[in-house]
């Protein structure tokens, strides 16, 4: 899977779950029996190799896996978060509108707009990625840096490699924290989600060696503390997922009465994330939309020869949204409509 797919699969997590142990101590008694605890040091061990080849050097390997125990609360969650089945009924996408953009996220993410306006600013102009979007996603992810996980990223990491479900994605980002180390990132700073994710961004390890940004000048990427590293990264994912420079998300429209939906029926079945491109339509010129009858909420038109679909997250005769490739890069970040809706428009309201 790709690496901005695997960033996705962290989403869903609780980031306010328990941690077992304190802060980053890794070394919490275990409850799980011996040849679990031996077969877990034995493959960890057996790691040794492949850190090698990423240039992890022995210190480092051993700092990394020293006192680390499987974590059976972790390897619990993880067993929890399967994936729903294609035919499960989707909700309405209003109840999580009101739930995710509500009037205090959408007062701190103008107060972190207002507060970082000469940064934001220089971020646009380089990567197209617009202020607002960093911002929204920045509020999403961790509530403004409020809610960024207590969790030891490598003892969960290890746990989920060895539990062995998901090992091709895990393993990987067990050996990216290694190599995270190795590159000077402190112990104690490696805290985050269960399931990996850390930082303002929620980034994976591996995220994290591929784009993270030092946009404050100290000599490290530092999405734990630093909003303008977090946001200069947000943006520089984006930049990498493809976002057009001048093109909107997405606009909320109105469909006339009538409207033939069978007209603009998908007929591509996604390679991945189904459940989430199954509910678009075909892609159309907002001209031709235009000349379907379709009106925009509010608001004007955006350029005619942008491509964009439609998509009715409650249904028909609630309101519809014209999504353009933009849209799509935010899928990247998360594969859920509904995060990308509420991403798009809580950035609406954060410009405003």
């Amino acid at each position: 899977m790709r690496l901005r797919i695997l960033l996705r699969l962290v989403s869903v997590i609780a980031l306010g779950a328990l941690a077992i142990g304190p802060g980053y101590c890794q070394s919490s008694t275990s409850t799980v029996g011996s040849a679990t605890e031996t077969g877990f040091a034995t493959y960890l061990q057996g790691l040794r190799p492949r850190a090698q080849a990423l240039g992890v050097s022995d210190a480092t390997f051993e700092r990394a896996i020293a006192g680390l125990t499987f974590n059976p609360r972790v390897a619990a969650l993880d067993r929890g978060n399967m994936p729903t089945a294609d035919d499960a009924p989707i909700p309405d996408f209003e109840p999580y509108r009101r739930q995710h953009i509500d009037a205090s996220k959408i007062a701190r993410g103008r107060a972190v707009y207002e507060a970082n306006r000469a940064l934001l600013r220089g971020i646009e102009r380089d990567t197209g990625v617009p202020e607002e979007i960093m911002v929204a996603i920045f509020g999403h992810e961790t509530n403004y840096g409020t809610i960024t996980g207590d969790f030891d990223l490598l003892r969960s990491l290890a746990t989920l490699a060895y539990e062995g479900r998901r090992r091709a994605l895990f393993e990987p980002e067990l050996l990216s924290v290694m190599v995270m180390m190795q590159r000077g990132v402190p112990r104690e700073r490696l805290i985050g989600s269960y399931a990996g994710a850390f930082g303002y961004p929620q980034f994976l390890p591996s995220v994290y060696l591929r784009d993270a940004r030092d946009a404050d000048g100290d000599g490290q990427p530092n999405i734990w503390s630093s909003q303008a590293d977090a946001l200069a990264s947000i943006a520089n994912y984006f930049q990498r997922a493809g976002w057009r420079k001048g093109e909107p998300w997405g606009i909320a429209v109105r469909l006339p009465d009538g409207f033939d939906r069978s007209r603009i029926a998908s007929p591509i079945v996604a390679p991945r994330c189904k459940r989430v491109f199954g509910r678009h339509s075909r892609w159309r010129s907002m001209a031709e939309w235009q000349a379907m009858g379709i009106t925009p909420s509010k608001g004007i038109w955006p350029d005619g020869k942008i491509q964009a679909t439609l998509l009715e997250p409650d249904g028909p005769g609630k309101t519809a949204y014209l999504l353009t490739g933009n849209y799509r890069a935010i899928l990247d970040y998360n594969c859920s409509n509904f995060y990308a809706l509420s991403v798009g428009l809580l950035a609406d309201e954060v410009r405003q």
